[in-house]
């Protein structure tokens, strides 16, 4: 008996002891559950107190030239902000007044952290306020950005300033200049396309008196011209001509093209057309607007600059005048028979970062920040091209622009010539041409320009006198060529502009680029 009792005591205290186990697991467990619930609950907090906010997007302001007649609206800035964290202010200055514009706000130290020039005329002329500081060196930052670093070396050269880089470019290709003309006139008054500068003078005196709309009106003529000797006509004729890319050689030193027979042979050209009364008579008061005009109202026959204006020019004429047909010549023989062309350096514009402006490095590293992000094709596309869907759709792998060209232009095209680097460099689409006039520009005329272009042999070498009164020496150039051209100097007065030139600065400026090359 007291065997059996004690058995089933030993039993009971078992299952007690069993059983209190169980229960001191039970709250172990749920201690543990909220302790662990605890630590989660204070990890999370932690967690969310550590996490960094999200960047505040990065103020940029920037001031550009402006190519088109009004102020494009904030619907590609928008987009270009989300996808680069920034916010920009664009200044958009009239491109026919951007040199004044850009002249008066760097005399009052008021430039914009991010400075874009007008084209390779402007560069020059801010090389003194380069060497003397006054913009950030950005060639040792390259390295740091992946997508800037893939920048055309060669191109970049172009653009030093004491062998130093400052600036990054808008790419374009070598040599665009060449002839826009009505085909639909020329077919009519049974003329081919010019292959020769006396063809071309013949296009043109028929395109004036031959009455190529066949209204029985005398109310056309054949070039319509600017105030602009470099990208308006004369630049690229004289080049026809075998006239130098603003310096050549001669008796083995450096000279400027004005010196140069071939420039006073394409002076005598263009008087002769003005003379004969084939183009506008005040071309020296033409703005390009209103150059473009006399074109595609179907005043004027022949443009002569970029040919990439085609399409704009086409899309303008075709609304006063639908039946109008349009193409493109280069290759232009000059009188000994010979084809030339000139080229820029691979750009047509650079842009500048003002020390006045950009307080430090480290302001200077978030603006280049969002200039490699602007080379990615996501970014590209979007400041080149627009909104896909809206203002382009790809085909083939190309950007084909939407048939509302109005709206493309008014939304797209005053950021467009900002965007840095080419298609090889920053990955946009290449354009999806239907115009057969700038299909045969680029697929052939192009190209065979760059076989035959003309490069300025200055365009990396410095002078001093250049960087210090180049503009200022340049207008008394400028100013002699429009008077000999309207007649109002001839020859003896010509050369007596270039002796002013030399004794004003010119002399010294042959002598520096001359130093330079050695």
């Amino acid at each position: 008996m007291k065997r059996k009792s004690l058995s089933i005591l030993m039993s009971g205290m078992l299952l007690l002891s069993v059983f209190m186990t169980a229960c001191s697991s039970k709250s172990d467990d749920k201690q543990s559950e909220e302790t662990q619930g605890t630590t989660k609950t204070e990890t999370t907090q932690a967690e969310q107190t550590d996490t960094p906010k999200a960047e505040e997007p990065f103020p940029i302001t920037i001031m550009l030239p402006l190519n088109i007649a009004e102020t494009p609206p904030d619907v590609i800035k928008n987009e270009v902000e989300k996808l680069t964290n920034t916010k920009l202010t664009y200044q958009f200055f009239p491109a026919d007044t951007y040199e004044e514009k850009l002249t008066a706000t760097f005399a009052t130290g008021s430039l914009p952290q991010v400075t874009y020039l007008k084209n390779q005329a402007t560069f020059m002329s801010m090389k003194e306020a380069i060497k003397d500081g006054q913009f950030w060196e950005i060639g040792p930052l390259l390295s740091e950005f992946p997508n800037l670093n893939k920048l055309k070396p060669e191109i970049l050269n172009n653009t030093k300033v004491d062998g130093k880089l400052y600036s990054l470019y808008i790419g374009r290709p070598l040599a665009r200049q060449g002839i826009i003309y009505r085909k639909d006139w020329a077919d009519a008054l049974g003329l081919k396309a010019p292959e020769t500068t006396e063809d071309l003078y013949n296009m043109m005196k028929a395109f004036t008196e031959g009455d190529p709309d066949k209204n029985g009106k005398n109310d056309t003529i054949g070039l319509a011209d600017r105030n602009d000797l470099i990208y308006g006509a004369f630049k690229t004729v004289a080049s026809w001509f075998g006239t130098p890319n603003n310096w050549g050689e001669k008796d083995g030193q450096l000279q400027p093209d004005f010196m140069f027979p071939q420039y006073l042979e394409s002076m005598d050209y263009m008087k002769k057309i003005r003379d004969d009364k084939l183009m506008n008579q005040d071309f020296l008061a033409t703005s390009k607007t209103d150059q473009t005009k006399l074109f595609t109202s179907g005043k004027a026959g022949v443009y002569i600059g970029s040919m990439q204006d085609v399409d704009s020019l086409n899309k303008d004429l075709i609304k006063n005048v639908p039946t109008a047909v349009v193409d493109t010549a280069a290759l232009i023989k000059g009188p000994e028979g010979q084809q030339s062309t000139w080229s820029i350096p691979g750009y047509n514009n650079v842009v500048l970062f003002p020390k006045s402006a950009v307080k430090d490095e480290a302001e200077l590293k978030k603006i280049l920040a969002f200039f490699d992000k602007m080379m990615t094709p996501e970014v590209a596309n979007v400041m080149y091209w627009g909104i896909e869907g809206t203002h382009y759709t790809v085909e083939d792998g190309k950007a084909k622009v939407s048939d509302d060209k109005e709206k493309v232009e008014r939304e797209v095209k005053g950021f467009k010539d900002s965007v840095i680097g080419e298609p090889e460099t920053n990955g946009m689409y290449e354009p999806l041409n239907t115009l057969p006039a700038r299909i045969h520009a680029d697929s052939e005329l192009i190209p065979a320009n760059e076989k035959i272009a003309i490069a300025d042999p200055t365009a990396a070498l410095d002078s001093a006198t250049f960087a210090e009164k180049g503009a200022q020496l340049q207008e008394i150039m400028t100013d002699a060529t429009y008077k000999y051209m309207y007649g109002q100097i001839d020859q003896a007065g010509f050369q007596k502009a270039i002796d002013d030139w030399k004794s004003r600065g010119g002399q010294a400026m042959i002598d520096e680029y001359n130093a330079s090359n050695k």
